[in-house]
């Protein structure tokens, strides 16, 4: 700081040098201003008096013993939902078909190449996806562990109503996925055959074959291929369906309420949660649709 005394003045000055504390302050008082100005479109607390007032919440005039009846319905709607998730039907279901069984009805089948023709369980809308999945059990009784890349070709016929094939997928233009058999012992994981991500037919054919594994076959000898079928099971569909339904009746109820409560107040004086609010309660009625 320079400083300048007043020769029989009886004073000093002191002119400012400009320090870090003088720009922490600086840079302080621009976010006072900053918030202050922000303020003015937060919904103040029932004992502020200004003359820029936005329309009151009913959230900031609460007592203790609404927001333990809020807090306690919350809990006990979270609860309900718990349980209902609990108690209700599997998300999914499953059904598995073996290989051997297979092709003991079909000629020129093996377990190292197919091919495998099979009929899907009956599905419907409700099912909403399939997926094929295979497992395969060797005659492997060493302590290694491998991986083994292979080719699996999908071809798929739709069933109609009136029992007739209809080529989805033909075999001269097969699904054709490379895939990992990665083994340990006798048991190898599963892999991924198929996946439908909606269904328009009640049944389908399926022709898999698998391609490269014939080498592995004579030295680990596969004694087993197991398909399941997965899909969503239709009973959790039709609550899944009824709780969507609900919440939108809910949201939609919600959203009429809000806007009749604001209706008198022009959007300027809404808080800015008042205007998120009327943002986001459309989106969630267009989610649950």
């Amino acid at each position: 700081m320079a400083k300048i005394d007043g020769t029989g003045l009886g004073y000093s000055y002191h002119f400012p040098s400009g320090g870090w504390s003088l720009k922490i302050r600086n840079t302080l008082s621009q976010f006072s201003d900053l918030f202050s100005e922000f303020n003015r479109y937060i919904a103040p607390a029932y004992h502020h008096d200004r003359c820029e007032r936005s329309v009151q919440m009913r959230l900031y005039s609460m007592h203790k013993r609404e927001f333990v009846m809020v807090f306690l319905a919350f809990f006990a709607c979270f609860g309900l939902g718990v349980f209902i998730g609990l108690a209700g039907p599997p998300i999914t279901s499953t059904s598995e078909q073996k290989a051997s069984v297979l092709i003991s009805k079909q000629n020129g089948s093996d377990l190292a190449n197919g091919p495998f023709i099979m009929m899907t369980p009956t599905v419907s809308t409700y099912s909403q996806q399939l997926w094929v999945i295979a497992k395969v059990t060797t005659d492997n009784k060493d302590d290694e562990s491998f991986d083994k890349t292979f080719h699996v070709s999908v071809a798929i016929d739709g069933i109609t109503a009136d029992h007739k094939p209809v080529t989805i997928l033909h075999s001269d233009r097969a699904h054709n996925r490379t895939r990992h058999l990665i083994c340990e012992r006798q048991s190898c994981e599963e892999f991924m055959v198929l996946h439908l991500g909606f269904l328009d037919y009640t049944h389908y054919m399926l022709t898999v074959r698998f391609h490269g594994l014939e080498s592995f076959h004579q030295r680990y000898n596969i004694i087993e291929v197991t398909f399941f079928f997965k899909s969503y099971n239709p009973a959790f569909t039709q609550v899944e369906i009824w709780f969507r339904f609900i919440f939108l009746l809910g949201t939609f109820a919600v959203t009429c309420w809000f806007a009749h409560s604001l209706r008198k107040f022009v959007m300027y004086d809404w808080s800015i949660e008042q205007q998120w609010m009327s943002v986001l309660l459309p989106l969630l009625l267009l989610y649950n649709e």
